[in-house]
Order: structure tokens, then sequence, then C-alpha cells
């Protein structure tokens, strides 16, 4: 409103109140603040209960999975507590590395992937898990490159240095052929040895067989560097020997079937799936 003299009015040029609005846009701060605050306390909460129910989920499986330390559990999902109040956990990842199996292995890595956890929270967080099941699970062993290659150096002749891969060579350069069977993968192991205080390189290509609950690396066409070593072919048979070894990793986690092996740079890995079973390993006959 503009006076008579064309001086604006108390109530500015379009009739509004400044200071009131300075207060209106102060209020809106206040609110937005608390409810951030609100909303991180929730955060904070749900997380807070998740780490508790991660925690006893972890020292069940230090039991089941017979580990001096306790593995990583992970419970993905946001919000926590809807899956907690449905007793309905969606995915849950086990992980544990640095495990021994006897004299035999030293740094196995064993994973369990975990799709509906059936479980209500207060059994959950007393760590009463006798009664949870899970509808579906994969698990898995993966046995490290320094494993196999002490496996190896306890052959008739020392093998150090070793490298393992997956065959990628084709079909016509001498790779594999034929169908491929998730219980068979074609390996690629490298090392060294020394033969008459010369260091040489040993190349076997063969196959890494899951026969049961063992892991059987058979060498089939072996090749070293020096073509010229006196008993050359003695010296290939010693080498197809000791690339040639039988391991056995364990048990799956929770009793699970092997099905397939596979081979990646530095690791052979043994899965396994199954359906309808309880932590403790049984299956509920679903």
């Amino acid at each position: 409103m503009i006076t008579g003299d064309g001086v604006p009015g108390p109530h500015g040029d379009n009739g509004v109140r400044r200071p009131h609005g300075r207060r209106g846009s102060s209020r809106l701060k206040k609110l937005v603040i608390t409810l951030v605050v609100l909303v991180a306390l929730l955060v904070a909460a749900d997380f807070g209960v998740a780490a508790a129910a991660e925690y006893q989920v972890a020292q069940k499986m230090r039991t089941q999975l017979k580990l001096t330390d306790d593995p990583s559990v992970r419970i993905n999902g946001f919000p926590f507590i809807t899956q907690a109040l449905a007793g309905d956990y969606e995915d849950v990842q086990i992980s544990a590395s640095g495990v021994p199996v006897r004299d035999q292995l030293r740094d196995l890595e064993i994973q369990a992937h975990l799709h509906h956890v059936r479980i209500g929270l207060s059994d959950l967080l007393g760590g009463n898990t006798r009664n949870a099941t899970v509808d579906d699970l994969e698990g898995s062993v993966t046995i490290k490159a320094s494993d196999i290659a002490r496996l190896a150096s306890n052959s008739e002749i020392p093998i150090t240095d070793l490298t393992i891969d997956p065959d990628t060579r084709k079909p016509e350069d001498g790779g594999p052929t034929g169908k491929p069977d998730p219980r068979v993968a074609p390996v690629k192991l490298t090392g060294n040895t020394t033969v008459a205080g010369k260091k040489i390189k040993i190349t076997a290509y063969g196959t890494v067989t899951l026969l049961d609950t063992t892991v059987q690396i058979a060498a089939g066409k072996v090749a070293i560097d020096d073509q010229t070593l006196p008993g050359l072919n003695q010296l290939l048979s010693l080498a197809a020997r000791a690339f040639s070894i039988d391991i056995k990793p364990g048990e799956l986690p929770f009793t699970v079937t092997p099905t397939e092996v596979r081979v990646d740079s530095g690791s052979v890995t043994v899965k396994g799936r199954a359906s309808n079973v309880r932590l403790n390993g049984a299956t509920t006959g679903g």
C-alpha cells in the first residue's frame, strides 16, 4: 500500500508483513531439522538392532562352521525392523576367511548366501536359532593357490611359485572340448622347480573334477620350458604327478551337497545349493 505522500505503508507493496514471513521460514527450518534428527535416530536404532542380530548369527555360525573367530555376517535390506517384525530376513550373507582344515589346508574361504531366513526377532536376539529355517541357500568353499602349492610341494619334485588359472585355450589350440560339465573345470597350472641347479618352468593343462566332497586335480598335457634337459620324459612324468592332487576341503556350510566346481585366477571354488534347511544343517522336509 502507498500512502498519499508516496511512502510505502506498513504492509509493504503487497500488503504482506515481512516479519511474519521471517517467522514462518524459521518455523519451517526448525521442523525440517526436527525431522532430520528423528530420521537419523530411527536409522541409528534400526542399524543397532540389525547389528545385534548379526552378532547372534555370527555366534551361531562360529559354532556351526567350527571356526576359531566370528565370521562376517550381513543382513541386507532396509529398514531392518520391518523384516524383523515379519520374521523373514530376505538376504543374509555369511563369510569367513583363513579357515584351516586338518593339516592339509590353512586358508579356505567359506561363503554362504541365505535367502528368506525365518525366525522371530526375540529368538534371534536371544540366540535361540534352533527353529530357524532357510528357504534357499548357496554355499561355497574356495581353495587358494597357496594351499594347492603346499600340497604340490610334497611331491617327488619340489614345486614353487605355483599359479592356477582357468584353461581359456580354444579347442583348435588344445583347449577343452565337448559339453560343459558343472562338476569338471579346465585348469592351467604353472610352477617352477630346480633340476641340476637350474631353475625351470613347468606348465600343465588338465581338469579339476568334483568327486563327492573331494576336489581332484589331474594334469594332462605337461610342458617344460627347457627341452634340452637330460631325462626329459621322466621329468615330465614327475611333473604330471606333482600337479595331480586330491584335496578334501571338508563339508560345505549347512551340509550343502557340492554340485559345481569353478577355477578362477588364483583359486578353485566348490559350490552347492539347498532348499528348506535349518540353521543347524538339517533339512525341514519341505
